[in-house]
């Protein structure tokens, strides 16, 4: 839904068509977008028309790309970490010795 409306104002019903979903739960969805700040609705007769809050969109990118730095700087001191910290692997005790 938010990928449509990336391209535009649209219906509910318009929303509705490519997905297989009921129109009811196309509504439901809206309501928690909208209830979330990145869509908004207006009723234009019987229609409701939703459309993305730009702003609201692009602060959401700029707090999932602050997340992705901060998870990426931890992988790479973890990466790190266990580079710095290898050891050689000892054999299993509960290994069987062969037999001459």
């Amino acid at each position: 839904m938010v990928e449509r409306l990336t391209q535009g104002p649209t219906s509910v019903t318009e929303l509705a068509k490519p997905l297989s979903i009921s129109l009811v739960a196309v509504v439901q969805h809206a309501h928690v977008l909208e209830t979330s700040g990145l869509v908004r609705t207006k009723k234009v007769g019987r229609v409701r028309i939703c459309s993305i809050d730009t702003a609201a969109l692009r602060s959401l990118e700029s707090w999932i790309t602050d997340r992705r730095t901060l998870a990426e700087r931890h992988l790479d001191r973890l990466g790190q970490y266990l580079e710095d910290t290898a050891y050689v692997q000892h054999p299993n005790p509960r290994t069987p010795k062969e037999r001459p």
